[in-house]
């Protein structure tokens, strides 16, 4: 076969595996695969590759900061805080709520109770409880301002008791819940003391009833702030004290209706209960006054027993405690005699501390009797079946002892100087005469029983009885004796006298009056 006219392959056409021809390619094409034998199969119009995407993302979440960035660069030099909201009248619930405070108060029975009174050298300060269920106030008095009241402070009604304490700091705290049992005395506040009308003022703060006058216009009440608090968002009112309440001072310095000052002298911060948690206003002769209550602090208070302690519920005697009062006569004089501590608070001021004994076989008592504001002098009081004799000695004549614990009466009693009275002329013979024919008479009127209490370490039942001008309270204990006789005091306390059996010394009768002698007839009378 001639196969010399077979034509040859066109390799300068069809490249290897039938490729184009390098010919027909661009020359920089062909420059470009010179040196490389893997041919360049890149897609370019694919998807994009992951770098780029992470890329874009990256841009956009730039992008979004900044544009927040300056958002919140623009709002804050552009913001500013919303107006406060102005006064106003109050809302008939506003003014119900502010009405009803006081009858709340006396609802919740107590609170605790911070006060700030007065400014400067003057200022006091008061930390206890309020007890508006019983007009009953329990305070540490401190303060720059506090003088003779620095200590604790017992107020119950018109009568208020003071334990002084002068070496105090002069930050008060909160008193101990059981009150301490001795040195309380009757006190009386000087005139214009800037105590009393805070006293009055806290006592004023609970009414049985609303006060119908408060939703008046003519009140004068005014909404003003509201404040957020731990107990939740208070309410700030402008409105007049209660009516029973210390009256403002006018600029004259005479006292005027209470009634706000134009920016709100007295303000109350109410919660959405009518309860209240703060007070703050201007009393007379004591100037700027701020009560903060905390309304969660409601122990059980406990008058002292110049108060006549701790409250009971009266009620008849079982047979058992009336078997004992119906002997009790008998148990005295078979038990002989005892000695005696007496604590007095008598007058508006007076506090009378004593010792001695009480006989009711011979039916005689001999005291040595101490005035707190006397120190240096002692009373001795001997009381028999013809009357009440007295005498007074200085202090180092009867043991020297202090006004606060005297000592008892010297042996023998002195023979000279005695003035001899009628029993029951006053608070102090009506207790020692009580004492003394509790071993022979009988009780008068029906007797109920208060509580039970604890004397010397014993527990009594705590039995009242008498004519009702003098209504004594007799603790006898479950063996039939007397541990303590109380009296009611004109001044609104009570005083007694503390009974421990023992064996009581010879005590001489009272000395008689001499019997007047008869004048001789003058001349020339028949």
């Amino acid at each position: 076969m001639d196969t010399s006219a077979t034509p040859a392959p066109d390799t300068a056409r069809t490249g290897p595996a039938g490729g184009a021809s390098t010919a027909s390619r661009p020359t920089g094409a062909r420059e470009a695969t010179h040196g490389d034998d893997v041919p360049d199969t890149t897609d370019t119009t694919g998807p994009a590759p992951a770098g780029r995407r992470r890329r874009t993302v990256l841009l956009l979440l730039a992008l979004t900061a900044v544009t927040s960035a300056t958002a919140l660069v623009l709002g804050l030099l552009s913001w500013a805080p919303d107006p406060p909201e102005p006064a106003r009248p109050l809302t008939v619930a506003e003014g119900e709520r502010l009405a009803a405070v006081r009858v709340t108060n006396l609802r919740d029975l107590r609170a605790g109770v911070r006060v700030t009174a007065g400014t400067g050298a003057a200022r006091i300060e008061l930390v206890g409880w309020v007890d508006w269920s019983r007009s009953l106030l329990y305070l540490d008095v401190g303060g720059p301002g506090a003088g003779a009241e620095r200590g604790l402070l017992q107020k119950s009604g018109r009568v208020l008791v003071i334990r002084p304490d002068p070496a105090a700091v002069p930050t008060p705290a909160a008193p101990p819940l059981v009150p301490p049992a001795d040195r309380w005395r009757l006190h009386r506040l000087a005139p214009g003391a800037h105590l009393a009308p805070v006293l009055d003022l806290l006592l004023d703060l609970a009414a049985d009833r609303p006060d119908a006058t408060r939703t008046a216009p003519s009140d004068g009440a005014r909404w003003l702030a509201r404040e957020a608090a731990p107990v939740g968002p208070l309410d700030v009112i402008a409105a007049p004290l209660p009516n029973r309440a210390p009256a403002a001072t006018t600029a004259s310095g005479a006292p005027s209706a209470a009634t706000p000052a134009p920016d709100g002298q007295t303000r109350y911060w109410l919660d959405q209960d009518a309860r209240l948690h703060k007070l703050v206003t201007q009393l007379p002769g004591t100037g700027p006054v701020t009560m903060i209550f905390n309304r969660a602090d409601r122990p059980t208070l406990r008058p002292v027993d110049a108060l006549g302690g701790r409250p009971g519920l009266p009620r008849a005697l079982t047979d058992a405690e009336q078997r004992r009062l119906d002997r009790l006569p008998a148990r005295l004089r078979a038990q002989g005699g005892a000695t005696v501590t007496l604590t007095a608070p008598t007058g508006t001021d007076t506090n009378l501390r004593g010792a001695g004994w009480v006989s009711w076989t011979a039916r005689t008592a001999y005291l040595a009797v101490a005035d707190l504001g006397v120190p240096d002098r002692r009373v001795l009081l001997r009381r028999d079946a013809a009357g009440l004799a007295r005498t007074e000695l200085p202090a180092v004549a009867v043991g020297g002892s202090t006004a606060e614990a005297p000592a008892r009466p010297p042996l023998p009693a002195p023979s000279e100087g005695w003035r001899v009275s009628r029993p029951g002329q006053d608070d102090l013979s009506v207790l020692v005469d009580a004492a003394v024919t509790a071993g022979s008479v009988g009780h008068r009127g029906a007797a109920v029983r208060v509580r039970d209490d604890v004397a010397a370490g014993r527990t009594v039942d705590v039995i009242e009885s008498g004519p009702a001008r003098a209504r004594l309270r007799y603790w006898i204990d479950r063996d039939g004796f007397l541990r303590r006789l109380e009296l009611r005091t004109d001044a609104g306390a009570w005083a007694h006298l503390d009974l421990q059996p023992a064996v009581v010394p010879r005590l001489a009768a009272n000395p008689r009056p001499a019997a007047p002698r008869p004048s001789a007839p003058r001349p020339g009378t028949r």
